[in-house]
């Protein structure tokens, strides 16, 4: 059997769309019904538009489709068992939005296979065997319509009707264990998104600039640009400017190798209560007035690798929240550029800031442990002074180069 579909594709940012229809030989029933998995699978999502259902996605039929409500969403298949998947099929009906960036996760642990930029089509990964298999749409023109979303292991007959989209390799992260050099990194492209990125698991950028949200004012009123759930990680990223209120970390998260081009109101802010210690590993940030990192939770924030420059303080432990919390950071290793100060702790809450290796250039005046009086929300701390070798602030002057 032969069915003329209409090809289009982006390349060099310019859209082009075939004008005569192509002809793709597509496989019998027969052959669908014994390799694509998802035929004898569960469908569910992040929500559907209006006259669309998540059963479309696997029901063989391209006439029907899903479309989320907005942008962005994802769409899963599950199963009762544990079923081994090696690649799959994304196919859009017609009159959606414009996929621009995508990823492909294992529902089961919220482990990122692959991800990729541009409209999705084959898509391989390496073969996990899992009961929920998850494609999110990260961003897109208008809200997209997935007529099929085929699963398939070790490949099978499965005819592509629009350009196929290699993943491409993510970059190994970087920093965090070598001696930042304040070198800014070279994106790799550009994503647009018009909302939070909610990220489970691992996000992988891939070094692209994810840009933009927010007005770039100081108003922590702004949506995050990404918000990791607890225990995610979300790594080589380049946030581009306005980033609204950055990154929300909601419980213990790591931030592997991410850049920020403007800081915005804070670069990141982590939230979680239930102890536990959050990463900041390697990667930079510039251009900010105030705060860098925010600690609003409690449990301990570890920074290493970082570079900073034009910035008021590295770390702050909220000394005016809702809820006052002992709050602990670790910093070593980075380097600090134009800075007012390192940390800022609260020691009537008996927070505590270890400090070491640390640079710092065109900072002759700047503050390394800032010692403060926690006070109820409503009121403004009390700055009390510099701390040195205390119960608060463990950092000598050894840790310390000044340039």
């Amino acid at each position: 059997m032969k069915r003329p579909v209409a090809l289009r594709w982006t390349a060099g940012g310019a859209t082009l769309v075939a004008s005569a229809a192509i002809m793709l030989a597509l496989p019998s029933p027969q052959a669908l019904a014994a390799d694509n998995l998802s035929l004898n699978a569960g469908a569910d999502g992040s929500s559907k538009a209006s006259g669309t259902s998540y059963g479309n996605v696997k029901d063989g039929d391209t006439s029907t489709y899903w479309s989320p409500t907005s942008s962005t969403g994802y769409v899963s298949v599950k199963w009762s068992s544990a079923t081994t998947v090696s690649s799959a099929v994304i196919r859009q009906a017609s009159g959606g939005g414009s996929i621009s960036s995508w990823r492909v996760l294992n529902a089961d642990n919220g482990a990122v296979l692959t991800s990729g930029s541009g409209s999705p089509s084959t898509i391989s990964f390496t073969s996990t065997a899992l009961k929920k298999l998850t494609f999110e749409i990260l961003s897109a023109s208008a809200a997209p319509r997935i007529a099929e979303f085929e699963t398939y292991n070790g490949g099978g007959s499965t005819p592509t009707t629009s350009p196929t989209t290699s993943p491409t390799a993510s970059p190994s992260p970087t920093g965090g264990t070598g001696t930042p050099t304040g070198a800014w990194p070279t994106s790799a492209g550009s994503v647009s998104i018009s909302g939070t990125i909610n990220v489970s698991g691992t996000f992988d950028g891939g070094m692209k600039t994810y840009c933009c949200i927010g007005d770039g004012s100081q108003s922590e009123s702004q949506d995050p640009m990404f918000s990791i759930a607890n225990g995610g990680t979300l790594q080589n990223v380049i946030i581009g400017s306005p980033a609204g209120d950055g990154v929300h970390c909601e419980g213990t998260c790591t931030i592997r190798n991410v850049w920020w081009n403007d800081i915005g109101e804070d670069a990141a802010t982590f939230k979680g209560t239930g102890g536990g210690t959050s990463y900041v590993i390697g990667g930079g940030a510039r251009s900010g007035s105030d705060k860098t990192f925010q600690h609003n939770g409690n449990g301990t924030v570890s920074i290493s690798g970082f570079y900073l420059s034009g910035s008021g303080k590295l770390y702050r432990a909220c000394g005016n929240c809702s809820s006052s919390y002992q709050r602990n950071v670790k910093v070593d290793n980075v380097l600090l550029n134009d800075i007012d100060m390192v940390a800022g702790i609260n020691t009537n809450w008996g927070d505590t800031a270890t400090i070491t290796r640390v640079t710092l250039t065109n900072s002759s005046s700047a503050v390394v442990c800032g010692q403060y009086k926690g006070v109820p929300k409503g009121s403004e701390p009390t700055y009390l002074g510099e701390g040195w070798n205390n119960s608060n602030c463990k950092v000598t002057q050894s840790d310390i180069t000044r340039k």
